[in-house]
Order: C-alpha cells, then structure tokens, then sequence
C-alpha cells in the first residue's frame, strides 16, 4: 500500500464547468471537482455520505492517501443523486442522513444500481438493522468507532469483488500494477512507492506505449493546472525510475525529448 507523501506541489487548481445533465445536487459535487476528474479517467472513485463531517473528512484524506479520488457529501437527498447519477465503484453509506435516509437511499440505489458496491459505516449496531441492510442489498456492514486499516481492507475486498481482474492489474513486461491492492512489483519483487509515486506509474501504465506530456501528467495525477515553472514531474520521474528501472536490463520509463515521458518495454532509441 503506497504511503502518504510528506509534500504536494503548488499550482493553481482548475474548475469545470457544469453539465446540465445532471441534477443541481450532482452539479455542486462535479463543480468542485478538478476539470480532469469529470473526463472518463479511470481512478477509483468513492463516494462518502456521512453526516458526521469530521468522521468523512478523516475517511476521505486516509483514502486519498491511498489515491483514491472521494466525493463526499453530509446530506442524504444529494447522497441518492449522486449516486443514482454519477459514477462510482463504492459507496460507503451512513444510516443516519439528513432528508433522506441510509435505508431510503439503499433501497433506492438498489434498484436501479445492482453493481454499485454498498458499504454500510453506521453507529446503529443492532442485529435488526445489520439484518435488514443486507437483505436490501448492502455488501457490507460496518459499526462505529471502526479501524481505518479494517475499512480500508473492506474496500479493498469489495473493490477486488466487483472489477474484472483486466481492469484492476495493469502489466508491461515484467511489471505489475495491481490498483485495488495498490501492490506494484517488477519481476516478482515488491516495489515500495508513495502515493504519488504510485498515481504517476498507474497513470504511466494506462497509457502504456503512448507518449504524455508533463501537462497531461499534472493534470491527471495532481489533479492541478500546469505551471511551466515547476520541475516537480521530473522529480516524481527520477524517483519512479530509481525504484522501478534501476538494477533490471531493461528500461520501461522513456523521456521523449520536447514531450515528456512514455513507459513501455521497446528498446531505447
């Protein structure tokens, strides 16, 4: 699992515009959400709807950190919009909403989402409620106060549940990217890597073989506007390179002069 880094860069953060497909519930979470983040870029996406907002913001930065990209909401008829209407590989769901409750909202997702992975985070601890949201369709049932590592471990398990394994581990040649453990090795040996580390190799990986540019690189991993000042995506390069290329005979990661960087298994120019 990659470890939290200790620095972020600075940039200027972008925002979108809104779609008016959507509902103005739906609208204010894409609004808020960097322009890259609403193209079809295939991060993990959670969605978080807890009343408790210091109980969703501690979730959501341990999630992050694990680079995940979080939706978060505190009320529970934006919570059934933004489920019903966007798209996301979990929702973890508290019972006690406002407006629109946990029970309300799973039977409502159900269906109408069958596949959407339910995750159940409740201080209603009863045998009857645990009885009743499992047989309306939640995958999982979680009481409070609850163990990060175990949370994260559920996720993981759900996550490993619902995506075909094509879509959860990425390879090129003798490296492996596996995005629901957040595991990487080469050659059968594990690979230590920070967050943004591991965010620049997948992002690396899903566009194996084609060229990407430093801007596109910000954009998708640092979910950031490009500034021509910064040399922070050379940096994050050199250290993918020392973990990942160094000490193999072939190299996977290619500058490609005047573009930016291309990480596949063919020979150097």
């Amino acid at each position: 699992m990659p470890r939290a880094d200790s620095q972020e860069p600075t940039a200027n953060s972008r925002q979108p515009t809104a779609d008016s497909r959507f509902s103005p519930a739906a609208l204010r979470v894409l609004s808020q959400r960097p322009a890259c983040l609403r193209k079809d870029w295939p991060l993990m996406r959670v969605l978080i709807a807890e009343d408790d907002p210091a109980l969703a913001s501690f979730v959501r930065k341990g999630l992050e950190a694990e680079h995940y990209a979080v939706d978060v909401t505190t009320d529970g008829e934006q919570a059934r919009a933004m489920a019903g209407e966007l798209n996301y590989d979990l929702l973890m769901l508290d019972l006690n909403l406002p407006r629109v409750d946990g029970v309300t909202i799973l039977r409502h997702l159900r269906t109408r989402k069958p596949s959407l992975p339910i995750l159940v985070l409740t201080s209603r601890n009863r045998i009857e409620d645990r009885v009743q949201c499992l047989d309306l369709g939640a995958d999982d049932y979680m009481g409070k106060p609850f163990s990060f590592a175990e949370l994260s471990a559920r996720i993981r398990a759900l996550l490993r549940r619902s995506h075909l394994p094509a879509a959860a581990v990425l390879a090129v040649a003798d490296l492996k990217l596996d995005r629901v453990e957040r595991r990487v090795e080469r050659a059968g040996k594990r690979i230590e890597l920070t967050s943004k580390e591991f965010g620049l190799l997948e992002y690396l990986m899903l566009n194996a073989g084609r060229r990407v540019t430093r801007a596109m690189i910000i954009e998708h991993v640092w979910n950031l506007s490009f500034d021509t000042g910064t040399n922070v995506i050379d940096v994050y390069v050199n250290y993918l390179r020392k973990k990942v290329d160094q000490g193999f005979e072939k190299r996977l990661i290619h500058t490609i002069r005047g573009v930016g960087y291309e990480l596949s298994a063919r020979a150097e120019a």
